[in-house]
């Protein structure tokens, strides 16, 4: 053996087989992760849902994802994508869609979508949310009096009134 060859380790050969990558829907999740912790990294797939999924599918929530079979990630994909219908209503994040009335789960940029569309027309017709989304106040009902001020400072500022006072000390100073 010489110095130019590496020593052969069974966990070099391990890491080989990992897929770095892998991609559901249009988001990449990172394969050296944990199956669960992968999941989250999903907009629209939290840690509950990705708790479900894993136990739905029988694959240990600890695992590696990037070592998973190719099956398995197969199983994880379409329950990603249906998942509405395996949980209860109440779960899903997109109930009783303004237009067909449907049930969904939506995830990746299909989530900042249909936000981005429900927000849209809350503007247009002038609902109360629609109107708080206009004006960029807060819409879920929090306080405002004194949080979530965006023109310049309020209150004292200190600097301005010593260096006033220096001022009229100065000038007072060169009149006498």
């Amino acid at each position: 053996m010489s110095a130019e060859d590496p020593p052969e380790d069974e966990d070099a050969e391990e890491e080989e087989d990992i897929r770095y990558f892998v991609r559901i829907g249009q988001t990449d999740l990172d394969g050296t992760k944990s199956v669960e912790r992968a999941l989250t990294d999903m907009n629209g797939i939290g840690h509950r849902a990705a708790r479900i999924i894993t136990d739905k599918t029988d694959i240990d929530r600890r695992d590696v994802f990037g070592k998973l079979e190719d099956e398995e990630i197969e199983e994880i994909v379409d329950l990603v994508e249906g998942f509405a219908d395996e949980v209860p209503e109440w779960m899903t994040n997109h109930q009783s869609d303004y237009f067909s009335g449907e049930t969904t789960h939506e995830t990746g940029n299909e989530l900042n979508m249909t936000r981005r569309q429900d927000i849209n027309r809350m503007k247009m017709i002038d609902s109360y949310r629609g109107v708080r989304h206009k004006r960029g106040q807060k819409v879920r009902g929090q306080r405002t009096k004194s949080t979530g001020r965006t023109e310049g400072t309020i209150g004292v500022n200190v600097e301005a009134i010593k260096e006033e006072q220096a001022e009229e000390a100065a000038e007072e100073g060169g009149e006498e």
